[in-house]
């Protein structure tokens, strides 16, 4: 990591560069933007993420713990002169669901309790049940027919387990030089292609193997649903699950359990345990020594409202031929049950949040309007965002554009966990190259400020770019997202790193601003073409 070089000499740096730049840059504004983001006497950001995590608890789509977030960020914008804040409905979410209780323990052969996590949208045990363990061998849905029968009052155990390999790297890790060089020299990818930074294995005898697995995994999907069901009916008292590989060490890695809609019916209980747990209970179970266990959980479902809901607040624009252009930034809010969803997302939640805090504080009066959007169903599929764009800009599958598409600058968002900001993806948007490059410029000694003229997926700015909008993804540090906290019980504040929070909102504070008061809107790509009803960004 670089460090940090005086602010005096800082500013005598970026002087020079407004001065000449291609870009338009007001050094004191990025300078009051600097100080106001990184020094520890005036960031906020830990407070706000404190607020989303500890404080609110997990924020599944149209939980208690989402709305408990959604009310916070709304009268924290509110407080700080932000304008227009609102819990804003996008359209039809579905059931709400939260855990009440949980106790899930082996005692039999011996007692020992067991951290398990039921899955979302899942029913729950009514009571304590004392049950034994049946292990389901089948392979494919014919082979189910053999326990027809033999369900009621099991706790059943799948004939899969996880052989646990000892790991050598360190589960966080930052880019190295080599890797962001590696971006930068990436070539376009061409208007089609959405998909992330180009693997060079991906030839079509790798995409071949892809499909296989797929074709396979598709098998023991429907394998699975069926036993739910036979499970449901005969009245079987939960299901374990395996997070996998990466589930050890205490990590556990849990998602949903089914459907979530207004009409779907109850899930059946599945209990995701760590690999150690499984793979005790399922060597107990397969060499013949009864196993038994205490399964009680109680889980509630909220169907009073199915609307899904985001978070909307703004800073007016001021010039009076550009007000009504929009620079917007943004973050899921929602999480999954089993952590505080600290690094997914509310870490990115909590910088956007601070970007504005940031602009209120030090007093800008920018020439677009700057709005905040925080997204809920991000994990079901972008639902939030993408409610969002077609009802505000215009609809993907027809591609029938409201008057305010043509009035959008840019949008910029952050879900990739705590690490520090180290460049953007272009999403092929090649004619932005320069314009980052001379924004990142006053921040050359906190950020490489790598520019990449690849696409990224699986974040919002997808909604966006998949209407023709400017949409964008910053590059951060992976740290321990994928090892140890995405989607896992460890996902909690703890895990997230202050000096990275408060970089990343000083870049985004910075790059919103500069977005707003430049003459011209960011250049687009060409419109996309209609997607189809039900086409997925």
């Amino acid at each position: 990591m670089r460090k940090h070089m005086p602010l005096a000499a800082l500013l005598a740096l970026s002087l020079p560069f407004a001065a000449s730049a291609q870009e338009k840059i007001d050094a004191s504004v990025m300078q009051k933007i600097r100080t106001e983001g990184l020094d520890s006497n005036h960031s906020k950001v830990m407070d706000i993420v404190w607020n989303l995590t500890d404080k609110s608890g997990n924020r599944l789509t149209n939980s208690p713990g989402y709305m408990r977030a959604a009310s916070y960020a709304k009268e924290a914008l509110t407080g700080w002169g932000v304008q227009q804040a609102t819990i804003d409905p996008w359209g039809e979410f579905g059931k709400g669901w939260e855990l009440e209780k949980s106790y899930v323990a082996i005692t039999a052969p011996y007692y020992k309790p067991l951290l398990a996590y039921p899955k979302a949208w899942t029913g729950g045990t009514k009571k304590l049940q004392r049950a034994d363990v049946l292990v389901i061998t089948a392979k494919d849905t014919a082979a189910l027919e053999a326990y027809r029968g033999q369900l009621k009052g099991r706790v059943l155990i799948l004939d899969q387990p996880t052989v646990y390999k000892l790991g050598f790297k360190a589960d966080a890790t930052r880019y190295d030089e080599k890797q962001l060089e590696e971006m930068a020299g990436a070539k376009a990818q061409g208007q089609g292609n959405r998909g992330q930074f180009p693997n060079p294995n991906d030839t079509a005898a790798m995409r071949r193997l892809r499909e296989q697995f797929q074709r396979s995994a598709g098998g023991a999907q429907r394998v699975l649903a069926i036993l739910k069901e036979m499970a449901r009916t005969e009245g079987a008292v939960a299901l374990l699950s395996s997070g996998g590989v990466r589930s050890h060490d205490g990590t556990i890695f849990a998602q949903g359990g089914g459907g979530y809609k207004g009409t779907d019916p109850e899930n059946f209980l599945d209990l995701a345990l760590g690999l150690e747990d499984y793979n005790t209970i399922l060597r107990l179970a397969k060499s013949g020594t009864p196993v038994k266990m205490d399964v009680d959980v109680k889980t509630r479902f909220h169907a009073k409202d199915l609307q899904g809901y985001n978070v909307i607040a703004e800073i007016p624009g001021t010039d009076p031929s550009l007000k009504e252009e929009v620079v917007m930034l943004g973050a899921h809010l929602d999480s999954w049950q089993t952590g505080t969803g600290a690094t997914d997302n509310a870490a990115g939640s909590a910088v956007m949040l601070e970007a504005m805090r940031i602009l209120k504080a030090i007093g800008v009066q920018p020439r677009r309007t700057i709005r905040i959007g925080l997204w809920s169903g991000e994990e079901q599929g972008l639902l939030g965002s993408r409610g969002y764009v077609k009802k505000t800009f215009g609809d993907p599958a027809t591609m029938q554009l409201t008057p305010a598409h043509a009035k959008f600058s840019s949008y910029f968002n952050i879900d990739n966990g705590t690490g520090k900001i180290r460049g953007i993806y272009l999403q092929g948007n090649e004619a932005c190259g320069q314009i980052f490059k001379d924004w990142f410029a006053p921040f050359k000694d906190i950020t490489e400020g790598t520019v990449t003229i690849s696409n990224t997926g699986g974040t919002d700015h997808q909604s966006f770019d998949g209407l023709g909008l400017p949409g964008f993804q910053f590059i951060q540090d992976p740290m321990e997202y994928d090892t140890r906290t995405h989607h896992s019980n460890m996902d909690v504040y703890d895990h997230l790193s202050a000096d990275d929070l408060k970089q990343i909102a000083t870049i985004v504070a910075a790059f919103v601003y500069n977005a707003a008061q430049r003459e011209e809107k960011l250049p687009r790509k060409p419109l996309p073409q209609p997607r189809g009803a039900g086409a997925r960004f």
